[in-house]
């Protein structure tokens, strides 16, 4: 089972309250929303955004399960979409704004450990990783047929790959005698790219993360939620975002920055959220985890 991360953190936070509206817009397996749904009964409302089709099934899955423990529940509502459409959403279900809206932006070990999806480095599988099956781009496309340049910018910019041309070169120059398909293939292309002696991390790592983020465009829809997620939220709702690597990070810092400076938001965190010694030590997820956190002003 997936462990969700910075739990404790979480629900200091955001503090969820009995009756409140709360928007996971990210919710995974659900291991945060279950937590959230024991916080804000009774009436409180639970709207669950993923756009993994597999993981959402599951989620509905455990959340019955919750249903039938004899707990006063207000209502849980669970769409497979984008985060970036939240404002379509609560139009359906005519909710005007929400008290609490959640991000967990990371990959979980669900989707890490379902080797047909292909979002392992360590595990053979086809070339993939798409979070919506209904994506049309997928991992194979990125690497057989992006050029040069494009590869270069993908793994320089969204995975901050220092080899990133070595390895682009590499990768071209492989696919011109046989098609890349499969993730360890594409891992040992990279490993024959690099000098992985010494290296902390499997030298594969930050191209996987890049390609990932381009297949799912993570940073676009990113960036088109932090434009509208004021409007979203009621008087002193909060909006709690978690992210694992530093691009996200920044764009949560800078966007929460500038809503502190226009007045709509107050900065709850300073500084991120990280995980205790303890969570790091149980969890390996937990260890590149950043919380941040703020609130709409009661304006």
């Amino acid at each position: 089972m997936h462990q969700p991360v910075l739990v404790q953190e979480v629900l200091k936070y955001l503090s969820p309250q009995p009756g409140e509206v709360v928007i996971d817009a990210t919710i995974g397996l659900g291991g945060h929303s279950e937590l959230f749904l024991e916080k804000i009964q009774p009436n409180g409302r639970l709207i669950g955004i993923d756009l993994d089709k597999e993981s959402l099934f599951q989620t509905q899955t455990r959340l019955n399960s919750f249903l039938t423990t004899g707990k006063e529940i207000g209502s849980i509502d669970l769409f497979c979409d984008n985060f970036v459409n939240i404002g379509k959403i609560l139009e359906r279900l005519r909710q005007k704004g929400v008290d609490i809206i959640f991000l967990d932006l990371g990959i979980s070990s669900y989707q890490l450990e379902t080797s047909h999806r292909g979002f392992s480095f360590l595990k053979e599988a086809i070339l993939d990783m798409r979070m919506s099956l209904d994506n049309p781009l997928t991992a194979q496309e990125v690497i057989n047929k992006y050029s040069l340049d494009n590869l270069i910018k993908i793994f320089r910019f969204y995975g901050e790959e220092r080899f990133s041309k070595h390895i682009a070169q590499r990768i071209i120059t492989y696919r011109k005698r046989k098609k890349i398909t499969s993730t360890i293939q594409l891992a040992e292309i990279v490993k024959s790219a690099v000098h992985y002696k010494g290296q902390r991390i499997h030298p594969a790592t930050r191209v996987f993360q890049a390609i990932r983020i381009e297949v799912n465009k993570e940073l676009d829809n990113l960036k088109g939620f932090l434009e509208r997620i004021v409007r979203y939220l009621n008087p002193r709702a909060r909006v709690g975002i978690i992210s694992f690597h530093s691009l996200e990070d920044r764009l949560v810092k800078e966007s929460f920055r500038n809503y502190q400076k226009q007045g709509p938001l107050e900065i709850i965190t300073k500084k991120p959220i990280v995980a205790s010694l303890k969570e790091k030590r149980e969890n390996p997820a937990s260890r590149s985890a950043k919380l941040r956190v703020a609130m709409r002003k009661n304006i």
